[in-house]
C-alpha cells in the first residue's frame, strides 16, 4: 500500500468532519465511517445510517496518546506500555471519558480508543486536532467490509465524502484486538 496521502483528498475529509459531514475512510483496521466526534448531530448521522442501536457505544481514534488525558479520567500508566507494546491495532476500553458527548460514549461512561498507525488516519487526525469516530462501514447487523469493494452502495451514497486513499488496496483488513481497561490498570481482551 502507498503512504502517499494526496493533499485534496485530505482536505475534502478535512472539509466534511468540520461542517459536521460524514467520511468513508480506510483505519489500520477496515474501512469505516467516521465523523467529529465532538458533534453529537454527526454522530446521530452515524446511528441512522448504519441503523444502530443507539444503546451501542461507539469507538474514537487518536494519533497520539499524549492525547488521552483529554478524552479519559484517570488514564492508567498500564496504557502506556500496552499501546507500545502491542503489534496489532489495539482498541482499549477506558472506564470514565471526559469531554465527549452523551452519544458517544457508554452507558456505563466507558470509551474505547484507538491510536492509529495508518498514513492517511494520523494525517487526518493531526490535521483535525479532535478525535474522529471509527465504526464498521456495514449496515447493523451486516457483515464488516473487509475492504472497499465490499462495502454496500447505500453506506456509500449515505456519506458526504468518500476518502480516495486506500480503495485501490485489495488487502483484507481485520478488526482491532479490544481490551477493557479499569482505572487501577487490571484489564480483560473482550476480542483478541
Amino acid at each position: 500500500m502507498s503512504t502517499f496521502v494526496n493533499r485534496e483528498d485530505l482536505n475534502q475529509a478535512l472539509e466534511t468532519l468540520k461542517n459536521g459531514g460524514l467520511i468513508l475512510y480506510p483505519t489500520d483496521t477496515i474501512w469505516g465511517i467516521g465523523c467529529d466526534a465532538t458533534n453529537s448531530e454527526a454522530v446521530e448521522k452515524i446511528f441512522a445510517l448504519k441503523g444502530r442501536d443507539k444503546s451501542k457505544s461507539l469507538i474514537i481514534l487518536l494519533h497520539s496518546d499524549n492525547q488521552l488525558a483529554g478524552y479519559v479520567h484517570d488514564v492508567p500508566e498500564i496504557a502506556y506500555e500496552l499501546i507500545e507494546a502491542t503489534d496489532r491495532p489495539l482498541t482499549i476500553v477506558y472506564s470514565k471519558s471526559k469531554n465527549l458527548p452523551e452519544n458517544v460514549v457508554a452507558e456505563d461512561g466507558s470509551i474505547g480508543i484507538r491510536i492509529v498507525e495508518h498514513p492517511f488516519c494520523q494525517q487526518l487526525l493531526q490535521r483535525f486536532r479532535k478525535p474522529i469516530i471509527s465504526t464498521s462501514a456495514n449496515l447493523s447487523r451486516a457483515p464488516s467490509a473487509k475492504s472497499f469493494d465490499n462495502i454496500s452502495d447505500e453506506i456509500k451514497t449515505g456519506v458526504d465524502y468518500i476518502v480516495k486513499f486506500g480503495q485501490q488496496d485489495k488487502s483484507k483488513g481485520q478488526p482491532s484486538v479490544i481490551m477493557k481497561l479499569d482505572s487501577t490498570g487490571k484489564f480483560e481482551f473482550l476480542r483478541k
